[in-house]
């Protein structure tokens, strides 16, 4: 123990530099259009390495949904050279971390490594971008599990089955109406020939973004980036989504009844996106409906009224189209759906006639900014912020965020809520209880 100190306290007594976090990009296009973007971060020996490609289920055709998350399964089922379920294998071996997800507008894979395992995870990566084997008898295989997470994660699950239909009701015509993990009848009826298309079209260096945070010199990465991923041939342009979601004509409803224990309630109203200057206040406002147990819907509706079990509302800052914004609430037992609905409306024309508090105003604004702040400690979430704004026009969108969130005036909040919950063109989601 008093030798361990002694060799902590000397590089201090000698002056050494203590290890730091890094503000500086280094991001650079390769010529086959591949974007790296890099940022040292020197605090531990380890390292986030993140590929993002620009796809999701918003590029889905009606038919094939749920073909992004499909072939984010296969992405771990091999290559010639790395066989079947050696990704996550030789990740393992070497003391990293995996995972992958598939959202709306993008799919991402992550390897959380020691850093002196970067040039292994730069491999296996350029590897699968460019030479999977996607096998028919693999497909099949894997056919199965992706139901049965639709199974367990949707068909089972009260809130999820819930909010898929609000959603379709909610989108017409863009296919954010679509699930995410697709329609049960488009998972079994996907053949090997769409899902190797798909990947021909989306997986290709033009369409992707290596990101990477961590312990490493950003120009020695770059190039063995180059190295490695600059020989594989840039892609024919993906298909752009053109879709765009007309205006509601008026208030659309669905009610549902499901093995469940509690009724449910979700409002959901269209909302713009990022672009607009709409969205900072409409990212406060999320935070003061349901940032916490002080939150305005959770004070009430929950603490004060105990009208409901859980209650919040929910904006999706980083969509790349116009998308929704969510109230939703689960009645305590022996209050109807019926309550429920009617007290969140009350709280959404509340919205538009009544400033909320300054302390209300102030909370959000911490919160937002705690939480943003926090995430500079993990070089996981450091990366995903930058792929995440590098996604909706650009990595340095960043520091501009809290700027624009700090500007947002309790006006602001009355405004937009005014603009953008009309009474009568919300989608309105009832979830009864089967007997």
């Amino acid at each position: 123990m008093r030798r361990a100190l002694v060799v902590f306290l000397v590089p201090l007594l000698l002056g050494a530099p203590p290890a730091r976090a890094a503000d500086t990009v280094v991001a650079e296009t390769l010529d086959n259009g591949l974007r790296v973007i890099l940022l040292e971060d020197h605090r531990s020996p380890i390292v986030s390495s993140q590929v993002w490609y620009r796809v999701g289920s918003r590029n889905e055709r009606r038919g094939a949904t749920g073909i992004a998350h499909f072939l984010e399964h296969m992405m771990f089922k091999g290559t010639p050279t790395h066989g079947r379920g050696q990704f996550a294998r030789i990740v393992e071996q070497n003391g990293g971390q995996d995972n992958a997800f598939t959202s709306q507008d993008v799919t991402s894979y992550f390897v959380n490594i020691a850093a002196d395992k970067l040039d292994l995870v730069i491999e296996l990566e350029a590897d699968r971008m460019h030479n999977l084997l996607l096998d028919p008898k693999e497909i099949e295989s894997e056919r199965q599990v992706v139901i049965e997470e639709r199974r367990t994660r949707t068909e089972d699950d009260p809130g999820g089955f819930l909010g898929e239909e609000v959603a379709s009701i909610a989108f017409k015509a863009h296919p954010y109406g679509s699930p995410i993990i697709g329609w049960q009848e488009d998972i079994a009826r996907i053949t090997p020939e769409e899902i190797r298309a798909f990947y021909r079209s989306y997986y290709v260096p033009n369409n992707a973004m290596v990101v990477a945070v961590g312990d490493f010199r950003a120009g020695e990465v770059l190039e063995r980036i180059k190295r490695r991923f600059g020989g594989i041939p840039r892609g024919a342009a993906p298909p752009p989504v053109l879709t765009v979601e007309p205006p509601p004509n008026g208030e659309r409803r669905v009610v549902v009844r499901k093995q469940a224990e509690l009724p449910i309630v979700y409002l959901a109203y269209h909302v713009p996106n990022q672009r607009s200057n709409d969205a900072a206040p409409l990212e406060v406002l999320s935070t003061i409906l349901s940032g916490g147990r002080a939150s305005r819907l959770y004070r009430y509706l929950v603490y004060e009224r105990r009208l409901a079990l859980e209650a919040g509302g929910d904006y999706s800052y980083f969509s790349i189209d116009p998308n929704l914004f969510w109230f939703w609430a689960t009645a305590m037992p022996g209050q109807t759906p019926e309550t429920l609905e009617k007290e969140l409306l009350a709280q959404v024309e509340r919205l538009k006639t009544e400033p909320v508090t300054d302390e209300e105003l102030r909370r959000a604004k911490n919160q937002i900014e705690a939480a943003f702040v926090f995430q500079e400690d993990s070089i996981h979430r450091r990366a995903s912020l930058l792929a995440r704004f590098e996604v909706i026009g650009g990595y340095a969108q960043k520091d501009q965020f809290l700027a624009k969130i700090r500007a947002v005036t309790a006006a602001d909040l009355v405004r937009v809520a005014g603009s953008w919950f009309p009474e009568d063109k919300k989608n309105v989601g009832i979830l009864l209880p089967k007997p």
